[in-house]
C-alpha cells in the first residue's frame, strides 16, 4: 500500500491517506504537488522521479486517467487502480454559455459529491486587469494576444453574507480543497486548449467564497498553478472582503507565489459600508487598509479597490469623492474598478443608471484616481460578479 507523504516545502497538503473522495472508495492524487508524488513513489518502492512523470501528466499535460500516464509502467498503474487511486482532477459536469461568448461551468470537486461549485471563462475578459502591472507585455514576441480570464471559485458557498451578492444566499457549504480549486483551472485550460506560456490567460480568485477563509488550500493551489502548472503570480488577482488575519498572512507570501490583491471596497464609509458587507462591522475600512500596506508590492504593481455600484446606494457623486480621498489617503499605489451592479433574484438592490456609472467613473478620473469601468460578463446565464449561486438555469 501507498503510505502517507508530506512535502519538506509546505505543511499545505493533506496526507495521501486522507486524500479520500465523498465515498471513501478511491483516492485522489490530482492536487498533490511534485514533492508530495514523489513521496508517494518512494513509499511505495518506486523512485522518486516517478513521481515527477506524474506531476507532468496531471498537470502539463492534463490527463485525466492513470491509464493514460503511459509514462508509468503499466504494472504500476495496474497496482495504483487497485489500490483504489485514481487523478481525481474535478470535472465540468454542465455547461451555460451566454450570448457574450462568457461560460459558466457547474464543477464536481470530487467524485461522486453531490456539491457543486460554479467556475466562469470570459474569452475577451472583463476590463478588470485593465492598469494592472505587466499589462503592457500582453503582445510580447512569439505570444498571442489572448486575454481570457478563468474566474475561480474557493468554497461551495459563502459565509460573510455581502448583501448584495447571489451566492451569500447559499451560506457556507464547505471549504474546497487544493487540488478541486487548482482543477477547476486545469479543466477550463483543457477544455478551451491554452497553450501555457504562449496563450495569455489571468485569473481571478472572485468565484464563490471568501479565499482568506480557506487559506491554506487557496495557497496550496496557487502553488500548484505556479510551480506545477506553469502559470504565472503575476497573471492571477486574489479578492478579499476585507480578512484582515488573511491579509497580514498574505503579506508574508513571497513575491514568486503570491498573486495580486484586490479589496471589495464596494461602499464610500464604514456605515454603509457595514450595511451591505457586515463583515466591516468586524474589520472596518481603516484596519483593512493598515493591513494592506504591509504587502510589499512589486515594480509597477497596483493594489485593485473593487467597487460595485448600487442604484441609489453607493453611486452618487458625493460617494465618488469620498472614495477619491479614501484611495489617496491609503497611501497606497492603487487603481480603482467599478462594477454595476448584476441582479440576482431575491436581493432587493437596483442597478445604477448608465448615466450614474458614467458620471462616477468621471468623478474619479478627474480626482487623479486611476478608475476602470468591469464590463458585465454572462449576466443572461447568471455568470457575472455576484451571481454564483449554482443556478442550473442559463
Amino acid at each position: 500500500m501507498l503510505g502517507p507523504a508530506v512535502t519538506t516545502r509546505s505543511n499545505q497538503l493533506v496526507p495521501l491517506d486522507s486524500n479520500f473522495a465523498s465515498g471513501g472508495s478511491l483516492r485522489q492524487l490530482f492536487g498533490l504537488d511534485n514533492a508530495a508524488l514523489a513521496a508517494c513513489m518512494l513509499a511505495a518502492g518506486e523512485p522518486a522521479w516517478r513521481g515527477c512523470q506524474m506531476a507532468e501528466a496531471m498537470y502539463r499535460q492534463r490527463l485525466t486517467s492513470l491509464d493514460e500516464i503511459t509514462t508509468l509502467p503499466k504494472a504500476l498503474r495496474q497496482r495504483l487502480g487497485a489500490e483504489g487511486w485514481q487523478v481525481g482532477r474535478p470535472r465540468i459536469l454542465q455547461v451555460f454559455k451566454s450570448t457574450d461568448g462568457t461560460e459558466r461551468y457547474l464543477v464536481q470537486g470530487q467524485p461522486m459529491d453531490p456539491q457543486t461549485v460554479e467556475t466562469v471563462w470570459m474569452p475577451e475578459g472583463d476590463g478588470g486587469e485593465a492598469g494592472d502591472s505587466g499589462d503592457a507585455d500582453a503582445a510580447e514576441e512569439g505570444k498571442s494576444r489572448t486575454r481570457a480570464t478563468i474566474c475561480v471559485s474557493s468554497q461551495v458557498g459563502c459565509a460573510v453574507n455581502c448583501q448584495f451578492c447571489l451566492t451569500a444566499k447559499l451560506g457556507l457549504q464547505r471549504n474546497l480543497g487544493a487540488g478541486e480549486i487548482a482543477g477547476q483551472v486545469v479543466a477550463v485550460l483543457d477544455r478551451h486548449g491554452v497553450e501555457v506560456g504562449r496563450e495569455r490567460v489571468n485569473l481571478v480568485f472572485m468565484g464563490m467564497g471568501e479565499p482568506f477563509l480557506n487559506y491554506e488550500s487557496f495557497m496550496a493551489a496557487v502553488r500548484l498553478l505556479v510551480e506545477e502548472v506553469g502559470l504565472s503570480p503575476q497573471r492571477m488577482t486574489v479578492s478579499t472582503s476585507g480578512i484582515v488575519p488573511g491579509i497580514e498572512r498574505f503579506a508574508q507570501e513571497p513575491p514568486e507565489v503570491r498573486p495580486k490583491l484586490a479589496i471589495s471596497l464596494n461602499a464610500p464609509n464604514n456605515a454603509i459600508r457595514s450595511e451591505v458587507m457586515p463583515v466591516n462591522r468586524k474589520w472596518p475600512i481603516e484596519a483593512v487598509v493598515d493591513a494592506v500596506r504591509q504587502v510589499r508590492l512589486r515594480s509597477r504593481e497596483r493594489i485593485t479597490f473593487e467597487y460595485v455600484l448600487l442604484g441609489g446606494v453607493t453611486d452618487r457623486l458625493e460617494h465618488a469623492a469620498e472614495v477619491a480621498r479614501l484611495v489617496r489617503r491609503s497611501g497606497l499605489p492603487a487603481k480603482v474598478n467599478l462594477i454595476a451592479w448584476n441582479p440576482g433574484p431575491g436581493i432587493e438592490y437596483t442597478m445604477p443608471s448608465a448615466g450614474a456609472v458614467e458620471a462616477f467613473r468621471v468623478a474619479l478620473a478627474a480626482e487623479g484616481v486611476p478608475v476602470y469601468l468591469r464590463k458585465p460578463r454572462g449576466r443572461d446565464i447568471f455568470a457575472a460578479c455576484g451571481q454564483l449561486k449554482r443556478t442550473v438555469e442559463g
